[in-house]
């Protein structure tokens, strides 16, 4: 081996010593910066090395059908894994260890008949789970344990008939907004435990395209909704149908049909949760904002949480931090916002004695404080600073260019003075007649041929 390596030859030696320890890319994918894409390749299973500083991993599109204990683990900083369009029928418990900080997750479009209780233990980082047109018959009770920090789940076009909805309660889950269960086959759904659901998860339930019994307790649920203008039923209200007596054929769009359900009892809205939205509540960065929670309430004795979206589920007593108060009527005062404190506030009052609860939401969007206006006074002012400046440089520093002027003597002979601290050394120089009269800038006097230096120094 040469003593001298090239400096190119040292840095591929530890590029690949590197890949080597964070695992090299496989030859069927394509590896971007942090992101890894090994989609429509044709794989069965998982590649046997990946990198392992990959955030995101793509492996859509292929034939995998098996992913068994640890597949993740030697990837702690994955955040997004997309597994959609794939053979996957089963699931081994322990798939997702040591892949905690997985966000985003996307299942759909495969064979998975049972989600079990085990596959999604440990990420509690999980905020989006994707497992929409599968063959999926069942959820078991425990599949949502742990996953405090879920916001959105898919599972429409499948073929459900039941769903654990009293696994979901505000403290497990303060973050879910969104459950897609349309497109199944689900006929006579718990209704109590939908009820008793939080009303942000209400508010996000879809349940259009399914085969429900027309029935008084259906129909309560979905008129709350509706007197509410929850966006479910708006956006999908010629989707929502019910069956009389069990016939299929018998089918009517019951949002819009009424009159099939005069005989029913409604409770009156305040029995459920009652939301009260408000305009956008603009404000400055750095500022201190108040937001109340006013509500159809009226009892003394009500205790209240709020729902926020950067610091997440707050109550009175967790607020220990001197900038966030949560005052006895409910009020939320934070000071010295930030532009990520923007976003949907949610504060739900509950009434413990006649156990009914109201929401109210805020939306607040947090802006940057303005430029500072421009100041013409100022600025001309120290404009005719630096001009009267510039003026004086130029009349006080400028070299003389008048032919009046006393033209400065050649440098004469100087010499040694053994007390003084330096030694200077001159040359004497016959002054060039040629440049007598010449003012140039920068231009040193020139020596005529035959002119020798003499040194002298004194002893």
């Amino acid at each position: 081996m040469p003593d001298h390596m090239p400096i190119g030859s040292c840095f591929l030696v530890l590029l690949s010593l590197v890949c080597c320890c964070d695992g090299t890319c496989p030859n069927m994918c394509l590896c971007i910066s942090d992101a890894v894409s090994c989609s429509s390749t044709g794989l069965t299973k998982l590649p046997q090395f990946l990198p392992t500083f990959s955030i995101t991993l793509d492996l859509s599109h292929n034939y995998i059908f098996y992913l068994g204990a640890g597949s993740f683990e030697k990837m702690p900083r994955l955040e997004n894994l997309c597994l959609a369009h794939n053979q996957l029928t089963n699931m081994g418990e322990g798939v997702f260890q040591n892949a905690s900080g997985l966000r985003f997750l996307d299942l759909s479009s495969n064979k998975l008949h049972v989600v079990e209780q085990q596959y999604f233990h440990g990420l509690w980082r999980l905020e989006e789970l994707l497992l929409y047109n599968n063959k999926i018959t069942q959820v078991e009770s425990g599949m949502l344990n742990g996953l405090s920090s879920l916001k959105k789940l898919y599972l429409s076009l499948n073929q459900l008939t039941d769903f654990p909805f009293f696994t979901i309660q505000d403290n497990t889950h303060p973050f879910l907004t969104m459950l897609d269960l349309s497109s199944n086959r689900f006929s006579n759904l718990p209704w109590a435990d939908i009820k008793a659901l939080p009303t942000l998860v209400q508010r996000g339930l879809y349940l259009h395209n399914n085969s429900l019994l027309c029935n008084c307790a259906m129909y309560s649920m979905f008129w709350h909704w509706q007197v509410r203008n929850y966006d479910t039923l708006r956006d999908f209200a010629d989707d929502h149908r019910c069956s009389i007596h069990g016939e299929m054929r018998a089918s009517i769009k019951f949002l819009h049909h009424t009159q099939f359900f005069r005989n029913c009892t409604l409770e009156k809205p305040v029995s459920l949760p009652v939301t009260v939205y408000l305009s956008t509540v603009l404000v400055t960065e750095e500022d201190t904002i108040s937001l109340d929670c006013q509500t159809s309430l009226k009892s003394t004795e009500l205790s209240y949480t709020w729902l926020t979206p950067s610091r997440g589920y707050l109550t009175p007593a967790s607020t220990n931090n001197s900038l966030i108060t949560i005052f006895p009527n409910g009020t939320l005062e934070i000071q010295s916002v930030k532009v990520n404190d923007s976003g949907l506030y949610v504060c739900k009052a509950f009434d413990v004695k006649l156990g009914v609860n109201a929401t109210r939401e805020l939306n607040v969007t947090v802006s940057l404080p303005p430029p500072e206006s421009f100041n013409t006074g100022y600025t001309t002012l120290l404009g005719c600073a630096v001009t009267m400046i510039l003026i004086l440089m130029y009349l006080y520093l400028t070299p003389c260019r008048c032919s009046s002027c006393k033209q400065p003597k050649p440098p004469s002979v100087t010499a040694y003075d053994p007390s003084s601290l330096s030694s200077v050394f001159t040359s004497s120089i016959r002054e060039n007649k040629a440049y007598s009269d010449k003012h140039v800038a920068f231009l040193e006097p020139m020596m005529s041929p035959g002119v020798t230096e003499e040194w002298t120094q004194d002893s």
